[in-house]
Parts: structure tokens; sequence; C-alpha cells
């Protein structure tokens, strides 16, 4: 920790170690893990590279150089890393578990051994093993239109800063879109020593897999290793369809390459994966251990980004026109009202554990790897508290899983769960970042509560952590974004409950209708209802908490939401709910919905406003929160990024502009290198002090040391 704190502040939560999944070996015996921290003293970063006994739960640091990242198993005790270059290169190293680079062999380090350097920036490793002494190894890299690396400091310079287009995408995200798309580069390593492996194709390096082709993995901007996978036999990976344009249409498609060494000079073809009356996203591809099969996910709509996830099987590769789907139903709708997540194969090929989400947890299921044998819906695997993030198999002499779940009071956890005796045992808990500093599990519970139709509404709930049941506190009303998401179970850095818990209130977080984890229908129900049953959802909420909740002040309530809850924020602002609120945040919220087609996705306003903008303009007007504005008057704060494409800089201005312009108490934040996210630790702790600060001094909770308070710098 770089901060001395009694309590659990922004401060403990944005320099607290943050952990990434553990990874195990092949034996089962260690896993590999990343540790950053950042330190608001010397205001930089450090970054870890670590290995944990999974017998006895230590875990021991190997490197620590924010230069290297993505360490991959390439053997029991061998592992990958990658480490950045100068002018944009990057290096492939080989690195031993067992010899940690902190210790020193006489007056030598033992340093990660260089493999090949690239000019370019490769990224998600993944490797498998081909023979004892050759793997796999996939990579993705941006790739230039003729299909070679490209590396932006081999560009020539520009004299200008102009930026011309003739089709949709822009922008996306939060950059601008240019002519190099990434791609997927395959290749083989041989081990030519104890220590050293060399790269076995005749070129001795990487081939692009998809060169000639219009496709581009992993999909942006989020796409990663769960985009493709791996086998003995060849490349499963997710595209885009490329006869779409991607800023309409959802649709992305398996494909498959077939390859039998991994250093063919020319690849095959992809070779597309139908699957009928399915046209939506398709994701997590895996191949099973045998590399004959694959599992994968595909939604129905191709103008849908929020629909339910089948589960899908590929029997045989060799055969990719049977493809069968889990659960599947006639009326096309199936019979697990899950949206699976992250899949993994038994080690025996013979089940698939799934990941889902279920009422604001993530929970692991266990079915049977064939949609035939799979007749009975799938029971979750007893996991412990919180929520699932990654799962990966331990010992193939076991059917025993390594999984790394995170809940309210506890950023990572590490636990090895025995399916077979539905249980599940904690091997490490970054328990610093929340336990330390007196949270607990007491703190967290939920309500349930009338919705606005026939229907039950779940909202989660935290407590201070000296939580008195004959006290009042005062609340904190959270309004999540999406708006097909939810309020979880899990830890975040961003939007945490505990935060605003341990300054005094207590904090409702709930999960309306469009909400995802209660089922297909009910987070369907939110399409062309932004303003309606959403917000009657949190008026029935805020009445439940008023009548049936007696620790709850709502005389001193405030509500804060980002993304669509920043968009809840501007229609509650306009409505009756608005006036009983102390005050309000907005962050990266959406003032008028007749401006949405300033956005990139537009796949997203399509389906939910119900068509375009010239074809259902009445549906946009209907829940423009621009047109409410006259009945502006609750003290607000604006959060806004100028990065953010999503939402444009200017639909917080806009708002800012109205307040102030009605004389309402207001107040505008705008970072100008942040995106939708505020995630720059600096930047991040101005966030959080600027809400806080504006929250609390309308409630009546201690401001020292946060915005507002004389000593405040931030102007």
């Amino acid at each position: 920790m770089t901060v001395m704190a009694t309590k659990f502040t922004p401060e403990v939560l944005l320099s607290a170690p943050r952990r990434s999944a553990a990874v195990p070996n092949g034996s089962g015996t260690l896993a590999l893990f990343t540790v950053s921290t950042y330190s608001f003293e010397s205001h930089s970063r450090t970054a870890a590279i670590k290995v944990l006994d999974i017998k006895t739960g230590n875990s021991t640091t190997l490197y620590e150089d924010q230069a290297y990242s993505e360490p991959t198993w390439l053997s029991d005790s061998q592992f990958l890393l990658v480490k950045s270059g100068d002018k944009g290169s990057s290096h492939l190293l080989v690195a031993d578990a067992t010899q940690p680079g902190s210790e020193y062999v006489g007056s030598q380090s033992i340093p990660p051994r260089q493999i090949k350097t690239f000019d370019g920036s490769i990224s998600n490793l993944k490797v498998t093993p081909l023979s004892d002494d050759t793997v796999a190894l996939v990579v993705s890299a941006p790739t230039t239109p003729s299909g070679e690396l490209h590396n932006p400091s081999r560009e020539p310079k520009s004299y200008t800063t102009g930026k011309a287009y003739s089709d949709l995408f822009v922008r996306h995200w939060d950059t601008y879109s240019t002519k190099n798309k990434p791609s997927l580069w395959y290749g083989a390593l041989k081990k030519a020593s104890r220590d050293m492996w060399n790269f076995a194709s005749p070129n001795g390096g990487l081939v692009n897999a998809l060169k000639g082709t219009k496709l581009v993995s992993p999909v942006g901007p989020f796409g990663g290793t769960g985009d493709f996978d791996i086998s003995k036999g060849g490349l499963v990976f997710v595209a885009s369809d490329p006869e779409l344009n991607p800023a309409i249409y959802t649709k992305t498609d398996v494909y498959y390459v077939p390859l039998k060494t991994f250093t063919e000079e020319k690849p095959p073809a992809p070779q597309q994966v139908k699957t009928g009356h399915l046209q939506g996203y398709s994701g997590s591809p895996v191949f099973s251990h045998s590399g004959q099969s694959v599992a994968f996910k595909r939604m129905r709509h191709r103008q849908y980004e929020s629909d339910k996830w089948r589960l899908m099987l590929i029997p045989d590769v060799a055969d990719l026109a049977n493809v069968q789907e889990f659960y599947k139903t006639d009326d096309g709708e199936g019979a697990w009202d899950q949206r699976p997540e992250t899949v993994v194969w038994s080690h025996d090929d013979k089940e698939l554990f799934v990941t889902a989400e279920d009422k604001a947890r993530t929970l692991l299921y266990r079915l049977p790897s064939t949609p035939l044998e799979a007749t009975k819906l799938p029971e979750p695997v007893a996991t412990g508290h919180g929520s699932v993030g990654d799962v990966f198999n331990l010992s193939p002499r076991s059917n025993q899983l390594l999984a790394t779940s995170s809940s309210l009071v506890d950023s990572s956890t590490y636990s090895v769960v025995d399916p077979d005796a539905n249980s599940a045992v904690t091997l490490s808990s970054a328990s610093k970042a929340g336990k330390t500093f007196g949270l607990s599990e007491s703190q967290v519970s939920s309500i349930w509560f009338q919705g606005a139709g026939d229907y039950q509404v779940h909202a989660l709930v935290m407590k201070p952590s000296g939580f008195d049941p004959a006290k009042k506190y005062p609340l904190a009303f959270l309004i999540h974004g999406g708006p097909q998401g939810a309020w979880g179970e899990s830890w975040s850095t961003r939007w945490n409950p505990a935060v605003f818990a341990e300054q005094g209130y207590v904090v409702v977080a709930a999960n309306p209708t469009g909400s995802t984890g209660y089922g297909q229908a009910f987070t369907d129900a939110i399409a062309t209802q932004w303003g309606g049953r959403p917000y009657e959802d949190l008026v029935r909420c805020f009445e439940h908490l008023e009548s049936s909740v007696p620790y709850v002040d709502t005389d001193r309530a405030v509500a804060l939401g980002a993304s669509y809850g920043g968009y809840m924020v501007n229609w509650i602002q306009g409505h009756a709910l608005g006036r009983r609120f102390k005050a309000l945040v907005c962050h990266d919220g959406l003032f008028s919905t007749m401006g949405s087609w300033s956005t990139e996705e537009l796949f997203f306003t399509i389906h939910d406003m119900g068509g375009t903008l010239w074809g259902n303009r009445a549906g946009y007007e209907r829940w423009d929160p621009a047109a409410f504005t006259g009945e502006w008057a609750t003290p607000m704060l604006i959060v806004h990024s100028e990065l953010d494409y999503r939402l444009p800089v200017t639909e917080g201005l806009a708002a800012f502009n109205v307040l102030q312009a009605r004389g309402v108490d207001s107040r505008i934040l705008i970072f100008p290198d942040e995106n939708h996210w505020v995630i720059k630790p600096e930047n991040s702790l101005v966030w959080h002090k600027e809400v806080l600060g504006w929250i609390n001094k309308y409630v009546g909770l201690d401001t020292t040391g946060l915005a507002g308070d004389t000593e405040q710098l931030v102007v």
C-alpha cells in the first residue's frame, strides 16, 4: 500500500494492488498472475509478474518491470512474456518460473532470454503443445492493409492532422479509425536447448493468418484472447462480417483455419461456420482438449449487442456444416434463460464449465459437452462469495478448477473449485483493498420490491462498516449504465459502492428493467422504454426505501449514474423523482436522444430507440431528457470526457449550460484525456473527490479533503 489510512477511502481503492486472473500450468502446481499498483506519493505505477504455489497458496515475485506483460505458460516451468521495446517494437522472451529474476547467481541476475524482436506491437499471446519439443503460438498485432506488421514510428511524418472518411465508423470508443487493423499471426516454437526456444518456420517468425482476406480479429474495441483459440490442428477465431458495416450491424462469425505445423508460409483460407437463424455476435470459441470439437456462443439478432448468448457446439471441425445448439427450443428462444460467458472444457472433454450472470452474481455452471446429453438445465457449482471471473483446468488427474473471483469487499480471490464435491477452497485473497480496512460481507445485503408491472425488482444494498440499525443514514442511489447491464456482487475501481458506504451512506444499487441476470425478457423490455419502465421501477425503489427501510433517510438522498445511468439522472432531473434528491451526479450522460446519432455504434441507438431517427422520430422524442429542461431544479454535478466518442462531450456541456442558464447550482468536471471511463489513477482520484465532495455537501457529511474543502486545489 502506498497510502496511510484507517478506513476505506478513494486513495486506498486506487492505490491497492490490482491482480490479474491466475493461470495454472499444465500439471496444476503453479499459476502465473500479474500485479500492478499506483503510488500517489511518487505518482508512479509499478508492475510485477508473480507465481502462485497452488499447494501452499504462497506467491513469489518473478519480475518487477513495467515493460513485461502477458506471462503465458510454455511448459510446466517455463513461460513466455512480451516486453515492449523502443520505437514501437516488441520482444518475445522466455523465462523460468522456478528462478525468480530478483534472485542472483553470483553477481548476476536471471533475466528472461530473448527469442525474437518484432517491428510492431504483439499482444494476446496463446500457445498449445504440438509435440514434446514444439509449441504452436498465436498473437494479435496491428497490421497494414498489405498484411504486414504495423509500426506507427515507421510512418512518414505528416504535416497535417486532417482526416477524411467515406464510410461509417469514423471513430470507435476513444480512437479515430485508420487503415491499419488487428490481425492474428501464428508460428511454431521449437526447443533448442534447456533454456532456449527458436521459431521453427522457414521465415523465422510469424505468419499473418488473415492476409488477403477482409477479416479483422480480435474484434474491437475490447477484443482479446477470448476471440480466438488454437489446437494441434488449427486456429478458430471470431471476426465481423466483412459485407456488413460494423457501425450498423453486430454480426460476427466464427472461422476455422486448418494448420498442420503452424509453419505454413501461406495459410489456408478461413472457413466460415454458419449457424442458420442465429445471426448476431459470436464469441468465446474454445477447442476441446482433443482439438476435434469447438464450443462457442452466438446471439440471434444482428442489430442487438445485448441479445441472449446461445451455447453452441461444432462436434468435429472436419465437418463445419454440423453445428449444434444447447437447450434449443422450437420457438427459437432457448430453454436456458441465462447468458453464458466464459466456456471451459473438462480435461476428459465430457463436460463444459460455463460462467453466467444470475441475480447480481456471476456463477459457474456444469453441463455435458454435447447438446444431446444436456437434457436438464445446468445447476451452479459452489464457488464461494461474489462473482466468478476466469476459470481454468487444474491437473489432468483431477476434475478441479482454478477460479478467480471478486466481491463487493474483496478485489480478487483465487480458489480451487471441486465440482464433484460442490465445494471451493480459497488459496489467496487480495484483502488489503477491502477487508483490511474493515469491510465485511455483513455490510452487503439485497432487497426485492414491486416494479412498475407484475414483477419484482432486485437491488443490492451496502451499509457503512460501522452500521447501527438504530440510526438513519443518507441514501446514495446508484443507477447503472448499459442500459443492458447490472450492478453485481463484484469488485470495481470505478463506482465502487464501498467508497460511498464508507463516507456514511447506505448505498442502494437497483437493477431495474433492462438489467441483465434476471432473464432475457426483463433485459429486452427496456427497448423503446428508456424513460418508461426503468424510471417507474426506480420510483418504486425509492418509495419502498421510504416506507419499509427505517435506517435509510430519504430526506437526505442523492442519485448518481453514468452512461445510461447518466441519461437517467438527466431524465429524473426533469421529472417528479428529481425533486426527492438533494443533489445529482451525471457522468457521461445523454442530454438529448435527438442527438444520439453522434455516437459510433449506431446499431445500439437503432435497436433501443426502435428504428432510425428519420424512421421513428416520435420514438426518439418520447424519451428526450432535453424536452423537460424547464423542470430542472436539483443541484447537479456533470462529469464528461473529451475522448468519449460514444457520448460526445457536448452532451455534458449542454446539460451544464442549461443548469447554469436556469440558475441551478451546478458544476462540470471535464477530462480531456479520458474516454467513457475515468481510469488514470490521478484523474480517478480527482473524480472521486469531486463526486464525494459534491454529494457530501448537500447531505451534511464531511467534505474534508474533498472538492469544496478550502484546501482542495481542483478548480
